[in-house]
């Protein structure tokens, strides 16, 4: 698995083959770009490095900012001025874009200083980044460059530079730069502190956006010069650089230069420990991740290889196209970069254990990658589920998105009321590790604040999308207080949990007209609710929400024209006005295609998820059909390419047709559930969907279209049998919906 994954998937500018068929008819206003950068990553870890070249949202590639259509390039080619730390993974507009401490190797006087190269000859595999900085007028470089490698650890990077022949090389450390290049991109440190301990050593601190940043640096250079600079200035014999107030009008440039003479074929190797607890912390952890001595840069690429390895071969499917293979590989290793999982490291509270940043896109993440990693590593997500308890203890809310920033985003136009959908899960799965009383009490707690007021006050809340995030989050609360023996809490909740009636227009079947965030009424009006039942009674039943689906889907519609380089406003309210499936390309989407279960209709799933899978994923630096959203995304097409979807908070588990002939995930850390199938066809892109004819597991036949959460986390052996045309599975048996029971 690790061998297939390419990490330049998803850097560039959606470039697909036309849709066909069904997908012709799906339209997505949102950028068609996967904003992924190819930077090394660990598993779930605080730190990554890249290339820089400040372009947007993750400072790699070439990118402006967009928030519609394609985007715009500010680069006619790759460029770097250096190295960053710390970049988003596949966001959008998220107005949070790190790069700090940029690393640049040059042969030029430090008055070039930002300045780019010509970013060549790109390597990248998980856990490891390299390319070269060539550039013609630079005659110092030659025609072979300087060559960049880095690796990371979970707390730390490494970087290996090898220099052409050169009296006077140099590796420069900006303190000061943070963000992007692009207009009101930039973030300005606010204090900063720098010191030169000894010959190869430093240390230092910026606090930025009210988060202290401190690291331990370390240069295996000893014949080099040590100095630090100020405005693209040296400050020989300096060992101290403070400042206490920064302001963006008075920000100069500083930071660490190591100077002196290359020979080719020779290595530099730089070390870096991050902390967001001081100095001292920021150089345990570099010996915690690096150990002591020089020259360990291998030590940790390989160290950090064998944790991908681990987490990537938890999931393992067979099929013979080796495109297939790198393309969910590589999915699900996206899916494993983000959150930032950071222990013992929280600024804002005294107390050690678990805290997390880069949680950036909850109401992305909750549907399809926090189930993914409460499945691969259920560990990590109890350990999420206590960084996010403690988060609301500290700061009154659950976050909707944490970054490394002080304070956490609450309810917004997007979102609401999440953390209960995955605290659910885990209560229901019955994992070890969580206070549910201590969870209770900030779960009920969060649900009364912000959007929760005027829900309690008047049954409902505007945009009306979060009238469903509360009353879904009073469902999932009421779960955790009948596990701590609570009924008249429980009783209480799920009678506020059945407000969410009060979202729809009864006329049209679909949500009341409100304002939306990166679609409309449509969009949001087909989430998997707790009570599906009364959905579709409310829709009029199983005819007319198959009837609004299908006009949702776009089947029987002509193929539409996507939004291309700046969109003008004529356009995007046309594209708006088709009240059309995103394609993907949307979050609110995600699930919709599932809906039909409910009505009877899995044959309708079978073919949206069908020309998804096909059409809207590829290889190649294009090979996204829009936003990663850290990870939310290529969980989505994990799940969906293994044939199980999960119906977040529910504790369910949706039987659809896998795109694998065979395939195996290891659930539980030991565990594994193996899906087979019968009369499988290698799936083409143009080619016919296929259905599910029946289903065993464990030996016996399944009537039923879910499996429990509890029944995919112990494990055990599902048998689906597919063919060319629909079937009557699933037309009689729906999913449970609230008022019924799981059997």
């Amino acid at each position: 698995m690790i061998g297939r994954v390419d990490p330049f998937i998803g850097t560039a500018v959606t470039d697909l083959p036309s849709p066909t068929g069904l997908a012709a008819g799906w339209w997505w206003p949102k950028p068609q770009v996967g904003n992924t950068h190819p930077g090394a990553t660990h598993p779930f870890g605080m730190v990554s490095a890249c290339a820089y070249s400040g372009a947007y949202p993750t400072g790699y590639g070439s990118y402006d900012l967009s928030t519609e259509g394609v985007p715009e390039t500010i680069h006619d080619r790759p460029l770097a001025s250096g190295f960053t730390h710390f970049q988003q993974s596949g966001t959008g507009a998220i107005r949070k874009y790190y790069n700090y401490f940029r690393v640049t190797p040059m042969t030029l006087a430090l008055d070039e200083l930002g300045r780019t190269w010509d970013l060549v000859d790109e390597e990248a595999r998980p856990g490891y980044y390299a390319a070269t900085l060539r550039d013609d007028a630079d005659p110092g470089i030659g025609d072979a460059g300087i060559r960049a490698e880095i690796t990371v650890g979970p707390k730390s990077a490494v970087h290996r530079y090898t220099f052409p022949r050169h009296r006077n090389a140099r590796i420069v450390i900006d303190f000061s730069l943070g963000g992007l290049a692009i207009p009101f991109g930039s973030t300005i440190p606010l204090r900063a502190h720098l010191q030169s301990i000894s010959p190869g050593v430093a240390q230092g601190e910026i606090v930025v956006e009210g988060a202290p940043l401190a690291v331990h640096v370390e240069c295996d250079a000893p014949q080099w010069r040590q100095m630090l600079w100020y405005d693209r200035r040296l400050m020989p014999g300096g060992t101290r650089l403070d400042f206490d107030h920064i302001r963006p009008t008075t920000l100069r440039s500083f930071g660490l230069m190591w100077a002196g003479p290359a020979e080719p074929g020779q290595s530099i190797e730089l070390r870096f420990g991050f902390s967001l607890r001081g100095v001292e912390q920021a150089r345990a952890n570099l010996v915690a991740d690096c150990g002591i001595g020089p020259a360990r840069f291998g030590r940790r690429r390989d160290r950090t290889a064998k944790a991908w390895k681990k987490h990537l071969q938890a999931i393992r499917v067979d099929t013979p196209s080796t495109d297939r293979q790198t393309v969910f590989s590589t999915a699900l290793y996206h899916s494993l970069i983000k959150p930032c999982l950071a222990p013992d490291e929280s600024p804002f509270w005294p107390t050690g254990g678990p805290f997390v940043f880069d949680l950036s896109t909850m109401w992305d993440i909750y549907r399809t990658q926090l189930p993914l990693l409460t499945t691969l590593a259920p560990d990590r997500a109890v350990e999420l589920a206590n960084a996010l308890l403690t988060i609301c203890e500290e700061e009154g809310n659950f976050p909707i998105g944490y970054r490394m920033a002080r304070g956490s985003d609450r309810f917004s136009r997007q979102g609401s009321a999440l953390a209960q959908t995955f605290l659910a899960d885990l209560c229901q799965l019955g994992v070890e590790g969580i206070d549910w009383d201590w969870a209770l009490v900030h779960m009920h707690n969060d649900l009364r604040r912000t959007y929760g007021e005027d829900f309690l006050l008047h049954g409902e809340a505007h945009p009306i999308s979060h009238t469903l995030d509360v009353a879904f989050g009073y469902w999932c609360t009421a779960k955790v207080a009948r596990r701590v023996g609570d009924r008249a809490l429980a009783e209480e909740f799920e009678a506020l949990a059945g407000r969410w009636v009060n979202a729809f227009d009864g006329s049209s079947g679909l949500l009341k007209d409100s304002t939306f965030y990166e679609g409309g009424k449509w969009n949001y009006s087909f989430r998997l609710l707790h009570d599906m039942a009364g959905r579709i009674a409310l829709a009029g039943g199983d005819d007319a929400f198959v009837s609004l689906l299908d006009r949702f889907f776009g089947f029987g519609a002509p193929p539409v024209r996507q939004p291309g380089v700046r969109p003008d406003a004529p356009e995007m309210a046309a594209g708006y006005a088709l009240g059309r499936f995103e394609g993907l390309n949307n979050e609110p989407d995600m699930e919709a295609p599932w809906a039909y279960y409910y009505a009877g209709r899995p044959d309708r799933t079978a073919e949206i998820v069908h020309a998804a899978i096909q059409q809207q994923f590829g290889t190649g630096r294009g090979g996204l059909p829009g936003n990663d959203d850290s990870g939310g995304l290529s969980s989505w097409y994990v799940w969906a390419s293994l044939g199980l979807f999960p119906v977040a908070g529910q504790n369910l588990f949706l039987i659809g047709t896998p795109s694998f002939a065979e395939s195996r995930i290891r659930v539980l850390g030991g565990d594994a559930i193996t899906i087979e199938t019968r009369g499988f066809v290698e799936p083409r892109r143009d080619g016919p969907p296929q259905f599910v004819q029946s289903v065993e597991f464990n030996g016996a036949p399944l009537a039923r279209t879910w499996l429990r959460g509890n029944e995919v986390h112990h494990g055990g052996s599902l048998l689906i049998e597919l063919g060319p045309e629909p079937s009557d599975w699933g037309t009689l048996e729906r999913p449970p919906s609230a008022g019924t029971s799981v059997t």
